[in-house]
């Protein structure tokens, strides 16, 4: 058996606590949310070309969203967190863009920055089509019209990264994409298009992703993903405390449900500890409770709010019971 010096087992203590120390230190991943994409500038265009009101921005903000959770250099919101939020806020489309009103929802989410942003191009260069016609910059041709002269598809999108406490632009990304292809029509070389219906549409489906203003489109959501991974040292992680001073109200299966909620404070996010009392110590004279003895039960991260009880899922521990309380924690 070979023998390990006393000086070798220092160093490796040494590098043992120093990676350690850097796993303790290592700072938490901002936390953000999208907001749907505004398209008004182009929504001439988008009727021109699909023959109906299809909201792109929605499709645009969902890519953007796959782009960075399979990055990783955020974690990032889920939408129906957001529709649930801006559903009980009354918050319009027409707000999409506007900093302020973003600022709001993301404090609501308990998010440190909100992303908002605008299609300001979806279509082609219009001197590269000779079609007369209807509006937009496809002049009626659609996906799977026929033009005069060849064309390639050209998106362009701008996003916005809002600091949540002032509504201040703390980083702005830009995506410009065009397609490799020139073609007649904006279904390109066989892009089988279907599923504009309802006012919605799939951009990361292969169908649309196999059309010109699919493949223009991937290429300007990939641009701009770059630049918001690049701009994600100047979001702050926003240091809170959860006044937290409720109990558990049903425990079912992975779920934990809280009787409190929005109106004591709690958000989407929010880390939480729950105790049970053991013991209660009482005054010998008074008979009153002075204090109450506890026993850490483990840690609960809420998943879903409303104004007076929230849901939440298991972080850490195990055996969690109807009764069990909830106590304040300060998150960086």
């Amino acid at each position: 058996m070979t023998r390990i010096s006393r000086k070798s087992i220092l160093v490796l203590l040494i590098l043992g606590a120093a990676v350690l120390a850097t796993a303790q230190t290592a700072p938490r991943k901002r936390r953000i949310a999208i907001m749907d994409f505004d398209y008004a500038t182009v929504h001439a265009d988008v009727a021109s070309i699909f023959g109906t009101d299809v909201d792109i921005g929605k499709g645009i903000s969902d890519l953007l969203l796959t782009n960075l959770v399979k990055d990783g250099s955020y974690s990032v919101i889920e939408r129906k967190q957001i529709d649930k939020i801006m559903a009980e806020q009354n918050f319009s489309n027409s707000e999409r863009a506007d900093p302020a009103s973003a600022a709001k929802i993301g404090k609501l989410l308990g998010v440190d920055a909100i992303i908002v942003g605008s299609i300001t191009q979806f279509g082609n260069d219009t001197k590269n089509l000779g079609v007369g016609g209807g509006g937009g910059n496809w002049h009626g041709v659609g996906l799977g019209g026929v033009g005069k002269k060849k064309s390639k598809a050209i998106v362009g999108m701008t996003a916005r990264i809002v600091d949540i406490n002032t509504g201040e632009i703390l980083a702005v990304a830009e995506g410009k994409g065009e397609s490799s292809r020139s073609s007649l029509s904006l279904g390109g070389a066989g892009g089988n298009w279907h599923g504009a219906g309802a006012g919605s549409i799939d951009m990361g489906s292969s169908d649309f992703q196999n059309t010109i203003i699919g493949e223009a489109t991937k290429a300007a959501v990939d641009k701009m993903t770059t630049e918001v991974i690049a701009g994600k040292d100047k979001v702050q992680a926003q240091a809170h405390t959860v006044v937290a001073n409720g109990l558990v109200a049903a425990v079912d299966g992975g779920q934990i449900v809280l009787n409190i909620g929005a109106k004591a404070g709690i958000k989407v996010g929010d880390e939480l500890n729950v105790e049970r009392i053991t013991k209660e110590i009482k005054d010998p004279t008074s008979g009153k409770v002075i204090r109450r003895l506890t026993s850490a039960v483990g840690v609960i991260k809420i998943t879903d709010v409303d104004d007076v009880s929230s849901v939440a899922s298991v972080v850490s521990g195990s055996g969690f019971k109807i009764g069990d309380s909830v106590k304040t924690v300060t998150q960086e």
